[in-house]
């Protein structure tokens, strides 16, 4: 199966790629993971318009769907972007379906986050505990941008139920550890409520959980769809230039299968990963097995890819210098980032009537 993009989906993501290439090229993109500093980036991704697109209008966005969302992360990740608040806020803004005034200020860039692990399938997080008038105590470890979001959405036990509430990031009682990444593209957070005060979201907490580690396993698929793409490219590129006993590395066999297997990957992982975006979009009966099935396929190949890269490259894709170790830590980031592929695996085996 090959997926066709529609012409308005294609100019949309080669004028991202023209925008990034411009604004982010790996130079400025290393200063910034050098200084540790995503706001030059994000304000100028908001600025721009782009952090809309993909984003329901009614939650102040600017209309698309899942699969705008997907070469969006695609693209960012092709760039080596800073992208943990653009991802959270993807993930999050459908619990504010009832509150516009909050989701039209998250969509203009106040990310909100949801108050989950970063390496929990969301629908799976632990919740916090709730003294019943909606003051919450608890912790949760490595919350993607947890260190940059303006409010959190908040999973809460209440009896055998689960319910969302929202808090204010800055509110007293809330601690925030920010966490290093090998991956700098990306950040995580330590965040602990200690009798912080939350209102509740009206909305039904077990299916926008659902939806969003539905979402979180495309989108992530997505990035590491760009990341391994990029490798690919750079790894055909290297092979050009270095030769071993007077010929160019790229006209031995061996280094051919090896790119070879990677460009496999990629296109069957881009088919893929739309047709999943566009089945969770829809709402279609399988939708969460076709997300699963990109989270743990195409992640688990992007790590390989990001292996074979590094081998073609040798030594000089271990150094700072090169960008190949930019993508190479997404990658590896992509495997393990919202459950490894071992855990959405699993849930493929459940929901098939094998037995």
């Amino acid at each position: 199966m090959q997926w066709e993009l529609t012409d308005e989906q294609d100019a949309y993501r080669r004028t991202l790629r023209d925008w990034l290439t411009d604004v982010a090229p790996s130079d400025v993109v290393r200063g910034w993971l050098d200084d540790e500093d995503d706001s030059v980036f994000e304000s100028r991704f908001v600025d721009a318009g782009w952090a809309g697109v993909g984003l329901a209008e009614e939650l102040g966005g600017q209309g698309g769907g899942l699969v705008e969302l997907a070469l969006t992360a695609e693209e960012l990740a092709r760039a080596a972007a800073p992208s943990a608040a653009w991802l959270a806020t993807a993930l999050a803004l459908p619990a504010l379906a009832g509150r516009p005034d909050l989701a039209g200020a998250a969509s203009a860039g106040d990310t909100v986050a949801l108050l989950v692990p970063a390496e929990t399938v969301p629908d799976e997080a632990p919740t916090l505990w709730s003294d019943g008038e909606g003051v919450l105590t608890g912790r949760a470890p490595r919350v993607l941008a947890g260190d940059s979001a303006a409010r959190f959405v908040v999973p809460v036990g209440e009896g055998d139920a689960k319910r969302l509430r929202l808090v204010d990031a800055s509110a007293p009682g809330i601690g925030i550890g920010a966490r290093p990444l090998l991956d700098r593209s990306r950040s995580v957070a330590d965040v602990t409520l200690d009798r912080v005060p939350s209102v509740p979201l009206d909305v039904d907490a077990a299916e926008v959980l659902r939806q969003a580690s539905a979402r979180a396993a495309v989108l992530v698929a997505a990035d590491s769809l760009g990341a391994t793409e990029r490798m690919l490219d750079l790894a055909v590129e290297y092979s050009k230039q270095r030769h071993q006993f007077g010929v160019p590395i790229g006209s031995f066999q061996a280094v051919k299968h090896a790119a070879a297997d990677m460009l496999v990957g990629v296109e069957a992982a881009r088919s893929a990963i739309y047709f999943a975006a566009a089945s969770v979009e829809s709402g279609h009966a399988q939708a969460l097995l076709h997300a699963a099935a990109v989270k743990a396929q195409v992640t688990a190949e992007g790590a390989r890819g990001a292996d074979s890269a590094l081998t073609l490259h040798g030594a000089i894709g271990y150094t700072w210098e090169h960008d190949l170790h930019l993508y190479y830590k997404r990658a590896k980031l992509d495997e393990q980032l919202f459950g490894v592929p071992a855990v959405w695996n699993e849930r493929i085996a459940d929901g098939l009537a094998l037995v």
